[in-house]
């Protein structure tokens, strides 16, 4: 009944076009219950399931999920080859569930470091979701966000270099065409699960303007009603995106 409830708050002409979740707090939520930190991880799948699901009932057009960092490669070994294996017998097992629900599957990050296993499994989903036309899923794997900011500038300088590009014509919008995400509006909110107060490398330059949202919640305890939880939350504050609240107003008045 919460969720339902909950719900039925949510302003639905005001729901976030992007949101992006890091989705901390696995390896914790095991270790408090004994067991070892890959069962976090599989019980996390739930989450992102239902997540998933609710983004895209709420009408969600953009939904990144922090997935695997590249600094995680640095885990120990056991627990990295488990979470190869858990993503590539995920994404196997939800493409039907996508198609069903008309997801359409993207990745960000250095996929080239992935097994390829790994790597055949998301070619498969990316080809069967195509022609998908509902929410878009982007999961950022082997993603860093100063990895993505410097491999841009290193694109950019190439194309100035072979004089594709004039460097006195580089704005923001140039920037942001060669970045990963460049497919994706920035996001309008961002989640943390676990109670950690930073953005760990995610989407250092889409989050600019971003509402973000802290929850003490684990990943695996997080559901449709936190996620309603947070919208509600970003439904409350004022986005003046540098302007004072009275532009804001003076600019809906006028319109």
């Amino acid at each position: 009944m919460l969720s339902m409830s909950l719900r039925a708050l949510i302003d639905n002409e005001r729901i976030p076009k992007h949101i992006a979740i890091i989705m901390d707090g696995n390896g914790r939520w095991a270790q408090e219950k004994g067991q070892d930190r890959l069962f976090g991880h599989f019980h996390g799948v739930a989450s992102v399931r239902d997540i998933v699901e609710g983004s895209a009932e709420l009408g969600v057009k953009y939904l990144t999920l922090y997935a695997f960092s590249t600094e995680n490669w640095d885990r120990p070994e056991q627990e990295v080859t488990g979470l190869m294996e858990l993503l590539v017998e995920t994404i196997r097992k939800e493409v039907p569930i996508l198609n069903k629900n008309n997801i359409r599957l993207h990745v960000i990050g250095e996929l080239g470091m992935l097994p390829d296993h790994a790597k055949n499994a998301l070619q498969e989903a990316f080809d069967m979701t195509a022609a998908n036309t509902g929410l878009n899923l982007v999961l950022a794997l082997s993603y860093s966000s100063r990895w993505e900011l410097v491999n841009a500038v290193k694109k950019i300088a190439e194309d100035v270099k072979a004089e594709k590009l004039d460097p006195s014509a580089i704005t923001q919008d140039t920037l942001q065409q060669y970045l990963s995400t460049s497919e994706f509006p920035d996001p309008e909110l961002m989640i943390r699960t676990s109670g950690e107060y930073r953005i760990s490398n995610f989407l250092l330059y889409q989050l600019a303007y971003a509402e973000l949202y802290f929850t003490q919640t684990r990943w695996p305890d997080f559901r449709k009603e936190n996620l309603y939880e947070a919208i509600l939350d970003f439904q409350k504050r004022e986005r003046r995106f540098g302007k004072t609240s009275s532009q804001i107003i003076d600019g809906l008045t006028n319109n």
